[in-house]
């Protein structure tokens, strides 16, 4: 081989690896922007918690793909009423025991993710593994769920005032409220599409009004 041939070789390899290079940078630079933009805070605390962003992100990929592997389910109209109702028990609750609407409103959390399929425990103590759950459908709540829960675990030590109650109360509505409203999912979107234009038509041919999460949780 001369030494024309040599050199073509080392540059077409140099190249190669440069292209690789670049290749790989740029998708480091997409995932972290996509990271980024969609969990927002919880990146951030990620972040904060290992260190390093390379292994904040790949704890939050990480948790992407253990929510992939999830038999997460829509709730039935009938459930998703049922939990709308108790939530309005709860509210009403407050006004005469904030404690105990507090300690209500983080088990009938526990309820609609197990009823929709999330590993939830019987003693509800697997918080953190909820949390990073939630955080990957509903990633602008879940940062409202740990304050909530961290209110509710210092309520059962009777350290909180009626007003840190009632911000915890509000950040439970916020996180149910995402629960029930399976609207923005687009999964649910591609499933009850043809059902959903059957079923908001009356008779006269008029659509029928379907209040959203927020209307049911008031």
């Amino acid at each position: 081989m001369d030494s024309t041939v040599t050199v073509l070789v080392v540059v077409i390899v140099v190249l190669a690896l440069a292209l690789i290079a670049f290749g790989a940078m740029l998708f480091q630079r997409r995932r972290t922007e996509r990271l980024q933009e969609h969990y927002g805070p919880e990146y951030e605390r990620s972040l904060s918690q290992t260190g390093n962003r390379r292994a904040a992100e790949a704890q939050l990929t990480e948790r992407e793909k253990r929510h992939r592997e999830l038999d997460i389910r829509d709730l039935r109209s009938e459930e998703r009423d049922r939990f709308a109702a108790s939530w309005a028990d709860i509210q009403r609750e407050f006004v005469d025991d904030p404690k105990r609407a507090v300690h209500d409103a983080d088990g009938l959390v526990l309820d609609i993710m197990r009823t929709r399929g999330y590993p939830v425990g019987d003693d509800g103590g697997d918080f953190e593994r909820r949390a990073e759950d939630i955080s990957v459908e509903h990633p602008d709540v879940v940062q409202r769920y740990r304050q909530a829960h961290a209110v509710r675990d210092a309520t059962e030590r009777g350290d909180v005032d009626t007003e840190n109650q009632r911000s915890a109360v509000t950040s439970y509505r916020s996180l149910v409220s995402a629960l029930l409203d399976t609207r923005g999912d687009e999964r649910t979107h591609e499933r009850s599409h043809d059902d959903r234009s059957h079923d908001d038509r009356s008779h006269d041919g008029r659509e029928r009004h379907h209040p959203t999460g927020e209307e049911q949780t008031r």
